[in-house]
C-alpha cells in the first residue's frame, strides 16, 4: 500500500445530499473537516445553498472542528444514545456518528458515506 492509498484510507468521506440531489462532499482528514459543493450542482439554477452558513461557491470550506449546520444534524439525547450503543460509536467522533446516523435525516439534507 502507497502513502496516497493509506491517506485516502484515513480520510472519512460522504456525499451530502439536498431533496435527493448530490449536493457536494463533506470530508475529514488530518487536518480538519472540507465541504465542496459538487460542480453539477452549482451550475443548476434551481438548486439552493445547502444552509445560511455554507453559501454556494466554487471554493471549498475548511474548518478545524465539525461545520456547525453538519454537527446539527447528529442527533441528540436518547437517540444518540442509541445509535452510539447500537453502532459502537465513539461519542467524541462526531463525523463517525453523523455518518451512521444521518443517511435518513429529517427535512431536506442526507448524508451518505463513501
Amino acid at each position: 500500500m502507497n502513502l496516497v492509498q493509506s491517506y485516502q484510507k484515513e480520510m472519512k468521506r460522504a456525499r451530502v445530499y439536498m431533496y435527493d440531489k448530490i449536493a457536494g462532499v463533506l470530508s475529514e482528514d488530518e487536518n480538519g473537516f472540507h465541504f465542496q459543493y459538487d460542480q453539477l450542482y452549482l451550475s443548476s439554477k434551481e438548486f439552493e445553498a445547502i444552509s445560511l452558513t455554507l453559501p454556494l461557491t466554487n471554493k471549498a470550506y475548511e474548518s478545524k472542528t465539525m461545520f456547525p449546520f453538519f454537527d446539527g444534524l447528529i442527533p441528540e439525547g436518547w437517540l444518540l444514545d442509541i445509535a452510539q450503543k447500537n453502532w459502537k460509536l465513539n461519542p467524541r467522533d462526531r463525523m463517525d456518528i453523523l455518518l451512521k446516523a444521518c443517511q435518513d435525516c429529517i427535512g431536506a439534507v442526507s448524508i451518505e458515506e463513501i
